[in-house]
This record gives C-alpha cells, structure tokens and sequence, in this order.
C-alpha cells in the first residue's frame, strides 16, 4: 500500500482517543473511508475494519474480519500487521468466550521470529489460558515476559516463570 494511505490510516488511529463513547460510529466511518480506497478483499483494508469494530467494543464484528484478513494473506503484505492480527483476533476469541482459539492461534507465535510485539503475544496468550482455567500456565508466559524488563531478579524470575509449569520432581 502507498505511503500516503498509510498515513492517514495512522492519523485516524491518533486520533481516535478524540472520539467520544457515542461517537464510535463515526470513528469507523472514518476507517471505513479509508479502507473502501482499497479493492473489497485488501486485507488491509479488512484488518482496519476489524480493528476499528474491535476498538469500538465490538469483538464479535471483529473476529470475521480478522479472520478474512490473515486468510487473504495479511501476513505477506505486513508481517507486523498479520501478527497483530493475530493477537487482537485471540484476544477477540477471548472476549467472545472461545479462549481455545486464542490458544491455538498465539501458541506458534511464542516461536515465531521475535519482535516488539512478543510481550504482547504472550499477555494475550496468558489471559487466554487463563480463561481456560489454566493460570498457572498463564502467570509463567507473563512472568516470563516481565522479567527481561526488571532492573534487577531478572535471572530468578525467569526461573520461577519455568517452575509454575516444569513438573514437580
């Protein structure tokens, strides 16, 4: 997509703070303008419409989007914007009461190439198993993301982090 786009897709999303509870119909106009500059299939496109029904409280309305989005190849038009999607479609699989989804979706991405959004596939990840009643599991994946950030424990918390799933010897 053209530099020009997305730039103001970015400043939308600036400015969507602006936009009053009430007002979030017209934040998605505002992002389904943007995104009907795209032909129907972009999946950019898709995944601006999903993320602007995901922002606006709306998971249910975003969770197809999302979907169609990765599967017309988000993910090779915007390695980034593909994680992200997977991450705010387990999020919304969450919210909408299927956290085993969420599962199934974020637990490759643990192993996938590092960037800035690994802390965020695990919080995502946590909160999803802990839906599933699998805390335990949960609080190692977001103790082990908080620990690299920690000025000092770093060694032990991370180590505790593998102790709340490693089987008791």
């Amino acid at each position: 997509m053209d530099q020009d786009w997305e730039e103001r897709v970015t400043a939308a999303w600036a400015a969507f703070e602006d936009y009053a509870e009430e007002d979030a119909a017209d934040f998605r106009a505002v992002i389904d303008a943007l995104a009907d500059e795209l032909p129907a299939d972009n999946p950019l496109g898709l995944f601006e419409r999903a993320c602007a029904w995901d922002s606006t409280g709306h998971s249910d309305r975003a969770v197809p989007l999302y979907r169609e989005a990765l599967e017309r190849g988000l993910g090779e038009v915007s390695v980034y914007k593909g994680r992200r999607a997977k991450i705010q479609l387990a999020s919304s699989l969450r919210n909408t009461g299927h956290p085993e989804e969420g599962v199934k979706l974020l637990s490759p991405e643990l192993v996938a190439p590092s960037d800035e959004l690994d802390d965020a596939v695990r919080a995502t990840l946590a909160l999803c198993l802990s839906s599933m009643g699998r805390d335990r599991e949960g609080l190692s994946l977001v103790l082990g993301a908080l620990a690299p950030h920690l000025p000092r424990y770093q060694r032990s918390m991370a180590a505790y982090a593998r102790a709340l799933v490693e089987p008791e010897e």
